[in-house]
Parts: C-alpha cells; sequence; structure tokens
C-alpha cells in the first residue's frame, strides 16, 4: 500500500480457539516453539502471503508537524492511484482540489508518469521485504506470552540486537541500534506488532547516506482488513538525525489506513482515476 510500509505467515499447530481456552499465564511459561524458529515462520509468511484475491481501497491519513492530509488510494495490478481528499481534515480548498484534478488529469494522459510510479513502488517494496527477510537473524528473541489484539491472541517476544548479525547492506545496519517488541498473531502467524527503539545511534542508507541517532522510536501495526488481506494500519516515526551527514533529519510523523473495500482485481490504474475523480 502507499505511504505505510507492510509485514508479510502459515497457519499454527493449534487453532486460535484452542488457545484462547488456555490462561495467559500458562502460555506464558511455555512458548509455542522456539521464539527464533517462530520469527522465520513468521517471516516466510509475510514474504510469501497470497492476500486476497482482489485489491483494495481505502484511506490514508498522515500526521506531521505541518499537519494532516487524507487521501483515498485505489489500489491496481498498474500501481496505487492516489486523490487528495483532506487538509486538517477539512476539504480542501478550490485551488488545492483543482490542482489535485489537474494531478489526476496529467497522470491519465501520460501513462509513462504511472509506470514510474509503479517501478517505484516495486523497489521500496523490495526494500521492506529484505528487511522483513533478516528480520529472524538479525535479534535475539526472548517469549514474554500471550496479549492481545484487535485479531486476537498475539504472543509477544521481546528482542535485542544479535552481535554476529552481519548486515549485508547499508540499509540493514538499522539493525544493529535496534530493540524493541514483535507480536506474531496466534491463528495466522502474521507479524502484528513491531515496536522498537534505537538503543545506538546508526546509519542508514534508503537511497542516501545518513544516520539516526539514539532515542527514537517506530511503531508498526498490521491487521487482517477483511478477507484474510493484512495491511499495515499504523505507522509512527519520532527519528531524528543527519543526511549525509550534513543536514538536520527530523521525522515526527503518524500514518493511518481505514475504510478497506475491496475493489476489482481487473481495475487499471485509470479506472482507478476515473473512480477518484467522479467522487
Amino acid at each position: 500500500m502507499s505511504g505505510i510500509g507492510s509485514f508479510r505467515w502459515i497457519p499454527l499447530v493449534l487453532p486460535a480457539i484452542l488457545v484462547a481456552s488456555f490462561s495467559t499465564n500458562l502460555l506464558a511459561q511455555e512458548p509455542p516453539e522456539d521464539p527464533v524458529a517462530l520469527v522465520r515462520a513468521a517471516s516466510w509468511n509475510e514474504l510469501h502471503a497470497t492476500n486476497s484475491t482482489h485489491p483494495f481501497r481505502f484511506r490514508l491519513r498522515k500526521q506531521d508537524e505541518n499537519g494532516s492530509t487524507t487521501k483515498e488510494i485505489v489500489e491496481t495490478k498498474d500501481g496505487d492511484v492516489a486523490r487528495l481528499i483532506a487538509i486538517n481534515d477539512q476539504p480542501p480548498p478550490p485551488d488545492r482540489a483543482t490542482a489535485e484534478r489537474a494531478r489526476l488529469d496529467n497522470l491519465l494522459a501520460h501513462p509513462e508518469l504511472q509506470i514510474h510510479r509503479q517501478k517505484k513502488e516495486k523497489e521500496d517494496s523490495n526494500r521492506e521485504n529484505e528487511m522483513v527477510r533478516l528480520l529472524p537473524d538479525a535479534f535475539l528473541y526472548t517469549y514474554r506470552g500471550i496479549v492481545d489484539t484487535p485479531n486476537g491472541p498475539a504472543w509477544r517476544l521481546s528482542f535485542q540486537p544479535n552481535e554476529k548479525f552481519i548486515p549485508p547492506d547499508r540499509q540493514a545496519e538499522l539493525y544493529h541500534g535496534m530493540a524493541g517488541e514483535l507480536w506474531i498473531d496466534c491463528a495466522e502467524k502474521r507479524m502484528a506488532r513491531l515496536d522498537a527503539h534505537l538503543i545506538a545511534d546508526v546509519n542508514f542508507g534508503w537511497g542516501m547516506i545518513g544516520r539516526l541517532y539514539k532515542g527514537g522510536t517506530i511503531l508498526v501495526i498490521q491487521r487482517d482488513v477483511g478477507d484474510n488481506h493484512w495491511e499495515t494500519t499504523h505507522l509512527k516515526l519520532n527519528l531524528t538525525g543527519k543526511i549525509l551527514m550534513i543536514k538536520s533529519l527530523v521525522i515526527q510523523s503518524t500514518e493511518d489506513g481505514s475504510d478497506y473495500k475491496p475493489v476489482s482485481n481487473t481495475l487499471t490504474y485509470k479506472d482507478a482515476i476515473h473512480l477518484l475523480e467522479g467522487e
């Protein structure tokens, strides 16, 4: 999905209804399997999830130091298409609404722009998938029991950096300075929550060289939004650092996805534009 990064699991040996019949204290004493094996299974599921047989449309609200914006997003086989529908929870002023319609008309007239956007989405997805793939080896995990989530019970694991982990690239160096908790859905073995904080300054390399400072936090929440389709519905970043070791970097933002509705899997990006412009 646009704007929010995503996670990507196999069914459990014990069905959810059986898990729920035990007491939380008993389950806290006896982990279902080795924590690393549990994370490895969850990572595999995130990377191989088929989700549902159709894309979705949804709303994405982003809040940062400049206020909030809300967009209506439609997923298509040609990539996502978004339309600005609110600024600070109010309809856009006439000039912004006119500019938004002109942007969509221009996108409609120039398919190469959507091809470029789709390529960028694929690159971002590949980077996210690589970070998910490295999770089982990048940290040392400790089982902490069962917690309740909107989707049902989840296994709660704490994690610390694995000193033996060798990052394959600059992007993965982030894991050397990160600790926190990972929650794994009991019924689906999908990653339901990542709550991490930076315990040391770390380098990063998402297309540019920089450094993030100790004390920053990252919160990601994922859930089933319908039809066994999992999406990241909440992302909160509180990070500071430097880009190119010169320019100060401050990221304080919150993104929330809502109102998920299925759309046809034959929808093209042009169909999505007509759908959004019609509203």
